[in-house]
């Protein structure tokens, strides 16, 4: 299973054996089940995970106790709440298995250690970091700049595999609007 990730970081990169083997003495593997949390709103968020197989969401609770899905990861997508990762402050976040999840993970510390015995980390995760804020920047833009239904159909052509994979409350949480509103739009066949 760490052969995944080392092939992901490999399409960045450049890797020894010797950095392979550091690589994957530094990670650990969890086998996580459907419905399962891997983080809790309160607690400090200790790990980074990258996506095996199956498909992780990251979201908070709203005052109206609404979920707001953030962000999904599936296969070879990484997923974390940054701001505990790093400051070691309790998340606001929960990260929650959607499907049978299998996950490579690792800690703070060991991330850090890899980041001085292996530099190329730091080329790998800051290609990931750039990936990741640009998907943020257009989420953003489509979340102010669509209608609801132009996001709708926007996502569900892009990425019609996931579609079939998340419960539609999810998908209408990630898209900004209700479960019912999103009832209404496949009811017209947007």
């Amino acid at each position: 299973m760490y052969n995944n990730l080392i092939q992901h970081i490999l399409k960045f990169t450049p890797l020894t054996a010797d950095e392979i083997e550091q690589i994957n003495q530094s990670v650990s593997i969890q086998k996580v089940k459907k419905k399962t949390f891997l983080l809790e709103a309160g607690k400090v968020c200790k790990s980074n995970y990258f996506v095996v197989k199956g498909c992780l969401r990251l979201y908070f609770v709203d005052r109206k106790l609404t979920e707001q899905i953030t962000q999904f990861a599936i296969e070879n997508w990484w997923i974390t709440d940054q701001d505990s990762f790093d400051s070691r402050q309790p998340s606001q976040y929960y990260i929650q298995a959607v499907e049978d999840t299998e996950v490579i993970y690792i800690n703070k510390d060991a991330l850090e250690q890899l980041y001085i015995s292996v530099p190329k980390l730091e080329r790998y995760f800051r290609i990931i970091f750039q990936r990741v804020y640009t998907a943020w920047q257009r989420r953003t833009k489509f979340l102010y700049d669509q209608t609801d239904e132009e996001r709708y159909r926007f996502f569900s052509e892009a990425f019609p595999g996931f579609m079939q994979r998340v419960p539609l409350y999810m998908i209408a949480s990630y898209l900004g609007f209700t479960p019912q509103f999103l009832s209404k739009i496949r009811a017209k066949k947007v």
